[in-house]
């Protein structure tokens, strides 16, 4: 296996993101891994790993927007928001046209307020939201601003001898979006609830589930090379700069280059292709704010 790199993972059902990351730590034969953007239990998809040095980009990995393909019914609220929750109140759909359900959806596009879900990884008072909630307390979280970029229904389905509404749905947003509370929304708006009975990340960024590997293809492979490696992780990730060795000699000492004119944070490779540093312009200076080239 790469030393240094990102791993495209496509999660399974019923594991936590961190027991993804205690799978690869020892495929990895390291410690050093983690995650770029917590996946919860029933939801799979695109989980980015990053292992030893690419650790440091998982900073930026979780900030990328994300895409999603999921699922909603209409007519049940659970307690989580979703279906691992316990069902806390039904209503009939029958009232409920197609038109409502995509004007409800759409009026959750682009920049909104979004309470996340009560039973969510956020910390309330030091604590996380979701052991309060399983302590028996009421939790109150504050909104806050995302983006949903696009929310598009793919289907709205009647399942026979049931009074719910199924619907299929395809997002892009910020990071930090609740699909879950996309789904809890939606029900509140139309008068039934609502929670997400399937969610599959699609992307994190540029990263797609065309690179990504189960984990069993994970382990069929090892040791070989089974991610990304650490330069073309940071090539797919963020724009380039490449340094003459004049520029890459001051970069390695932790010395500022001049600025190229290029918006956000970007990657510095050195002439042979290796990255060196994430840096970021300021006042006419490009700094480092990550050295990944080794010491």
């Amino acid at each position: 296996m790469n030393t240094d790199g990102l791993i495209v993972v496509d999660k399974p059902a019923g594991m936590t993101s961190h027991d993804v990351v205690a799978r690869i730590r020892r495929l990895a034969k390291t410690r050093r891994v983690g995650h770029g953007g917590t996946l919860d239990p029933m939801a799979t998809g695109v989980l980015i790993i990053g292992v030893n040095r690419a650790t440091r980009l998982l900073t930026y990995v979780i900030g990328s927007e994300k895409s999603y393909a999921a699922t909603i019914r209409l007519g049940e609220s659970t307690v989580t928001d979703d279906a691992e929750g316990d069902v806390t109140g039904t209503a009939s759909t029958s009232a409920v046209t197609d038109d409502a359900i995509r004007a409800g959806l759409a009026a959750q596009t682009g920049e909104i307020d979004q309470v996340p879900s009560a039973v969510s990884a956020i910390k309330i008072n030091g604590q996380r939201a979701y052991k309060r909630v399983r302590e028996g307390e009421s939790v109150e979280i504050p909104a806050r601003r995302i983006t949903v970029h696009r929310l598009d229904v793919l289907d709205i389905r009647r399942p026979e001898g049931h009074d719910v509404i199924d619907v299929d749905i395809d997002v892009t947003c910020s990071s930090g979006t609740y699909i879950r509370a996309i789904a809890r929304d939606l029900g509140a708006t139309l008068g039934v609830g609502g929670h997400l009975t399937a969610l599959r990340r699609t992307a994190v960024g540029g990263m797609t589930l065309d690179a990504a590997a189960t984990l069993t293809e994970l382990e069929e492979r090892a040791p070989d090379v089974i991610g990304l490696p650490l330069a073309e992780a940071a090539r797919r990730s963020f724009p380039q700069r490449t340094a003459t060795e004049e520029e890459t000699r001051i970069l390695r000492h932790g010395g500022p280059l001049a600025a190229a004119g290029i918006d956000g944070p970007y990657a510095v490779f050195d002439p042979s292709g290796e990255v060196l540093a994430i840096v970021r312009e300021r006042a006419g200076r490009a700094r480092a704010e990550i050295v990944l080239a080794p010491a």
